[in-house]
């Protein structure tokens, strides 16, 4: 169900223990209470706000629970699973290992961070200058500048990315919350589909609630797409089959069977009788909404794992599982697909596409440009030449530590070019990061604590003034984001 963040007393609780030995029952009793434990993981600043910190103490009480007799000679500063095995398991000589050369531009006209063997050891590193990492923080405190996800610590969140907190938390789901997205040209209808099968559909309005709940896929929600209008909702899944659900009345109305898992689906912005999908059968197929008929095909190398329309609705931009991007043209009265470009990934092991954004346009690109996220952290950023077929040209590019899980990413608001281009990602340490592609150093800009679990997916609303993301426990968090002038 929805909850309203509810306001918490600071804890004083929440400072260092001594070491005095006449003391050491009291020390044991606050390191083996989670919720002293959940204090001493996330220290409430002064400025902080207090409903904020309630909520931010209620996710941790509850991540600290399970693992706090294992953790609790670790001061792991809100860090999740991810950065505490990579803590334990680093090497003897790893303060030697940690590279000391800055990034450089590439010939992309972006700066490609450099990759080293604790990267993913560092991905979130320099969040805390004060932390306690044994004998090493002083040495991990002069190298964050030089990692991509958490090189921020020293300055202030952007303005334009700064948040007042969370808005609402919708916990009811108990399975992984693979795809999460706001309504077209809504700002308060929210819907989000999970691993067990189940499409929520939300409203962030005061007070938050539950609209529907469709139930109806036996496997994995892989994608959804509204149509333009937000009466209907298309979605795919792993169990084969793409169901049409009307949201007034919670009905699925027509179910399209394959003979393939499901991967990714659109509605053509153009004319919504077009619903196009593509799946683990290596092709994109385009079905007529009204019928369930299937209309035409385009076959690839590849499963075609993500993709999105242009504003025309001529242009499919997808993705496959070796990391290649695609440029399909599509005729908007027929239907009829045929395959224009091939972007092929530069990376030897090659790794599924989670993300493929478009956006009509950039200041750094001056035209339209088309954002790709795949698991192995590559985030690309490309401008869009409509005249030669949605030909692709690489900008820039951001290397970020590998993905276990699909987390996607996502273009911030448009309000923010003036400053930079902003890129919003989940992340496998718990944590929602932002990143300003035209930065050559410190491209970390901010970032969001409160998930307990990975955050699989993000998505901005059509009101640029609510974020809401997801995670693998099944927490959906909605958070506001601070007017500017």
């Amino acid at each position: 169900m929805a909850q309203q963040p509810a306001i918490a007393e600071e804890n004083s609780s929440s400072g260092d223990v001594t070491d005095d030995p006449n003391k050491s029952d009291k020390k044991q009793n606050l390191a083996t209470d989670p919720e002293s434990f959940s204090c001493v993981l996330q220290p409430s600043p002064a400025d902080s706000d207090p409903n904020y910190i309630g909520i931010r103490r209620l996710l941790l009480f509850r991540k600290a629970e399970s693992g706090v007799l294992r953790r609790k000679d670790w001061r792991c500063n809100g860090k999740g699973y991810v950065a505490y095995r990579n803590y334990i398991s680093r090497p003897r000589n790893w303060e030697s290992l940690i590279p000391s050369h800055s990034s450089t531009p590439g010939n992309s006209g972006r700066w490609v961070s450099s990759s080293g063997l604790l990267s993913h050891f560092l991905e979130v590193d320099s969040w805390s200058t004060g932390r306690d990492v044994r004998n090493g923080s002083q040495a991990l405190s002069r190298s964050s500048s030089n990692v991509s996800d958490g090189d921020f610590s020293r300055r202030r969140s952007e303005p334009a990315y700064s948040f007042v907190g969370m808005h609402c938390i919708f916990d009811q789901c108990k399975a992984m919350v693979t795809v999460i997205k706001f309504g077209h040209t809504s700002s308060d209808i929210l819907a989000y589909g999970a691993s067990d099968g189940s499409l929520t559909v939300c409203s962030v309005a005061v007070p938050p609630s539950v609209i529907k709940q469709l139930a109806g896929h036996s496997k994995d929600v892989t994608d959804f797409d509204f149509s333009t209008n937000n009466q209907y909702i298309a979605s795919s899944s792993m169990d084969k089959t793409v169901r049409v659900w009307d949201i007034p009345q919670g009905l699925c109305i027509r179910v399209i069977y394959g003979v393939s898992p499901q991967l990714c689906i659109r509605f053509h912005p153009v004319n919504n009788n077009f619903l196009s999908v593509g799946n683990a059968n290596k092709e994109i197929t385009v079905f007529n909404f009204s019928t369930g008929r299937t209309i035409s095909k385009s076959i690839f190398d590849s499963e075609v794992t993500a993709m999105d329309h242009d504003h025309t609705g001529q242009l499919i931009f997808c993705g496959d599982s070796q990391g290649c991007i695609y440029s399909v043209t599509m005729e908007s009265r027929t239907g009829a697909l045929s395959r224009a470009h091939r972007h092929r990934s530069t990376n030897k092991r090659k790794s599924p596409v989670t993300t493929v954004q478009y956006r009509t346009f950039s200041l750094l690109a001056r035209g339209p440009v088309l954002l790709t996220f795949t698991r192995d952290g590559s985030l690309s950023f490309f401008s869009v030449s409509l005249e030669i077929q949605g030909y692709l040209t690489l900008r820039c590019s951001l290397k970020l530590a590998p993905r276990l899980h699909s987390i996607r990413a996502s273009f911030c608001p448009l309000l923010s070019l003036e400053k930079g281009e902003y890129i919003v990602a989940g992340s496998e340490d718990a944590n929602v990061y932002f990143y300003d592609l035209t930065r050559p150093r410190h491209t970390c800009v901010n970032k969001l604590q409160g998930h307990g679990y990975p955050v699989i997916g993000v998505a901005w609303n059509y009101g640029e003034n609510f974020l809401a993301s997801s995670d693998f426990g099944g927490t959906v968090i909605v958070w506001k984001r601070a007017k500017t002038g």
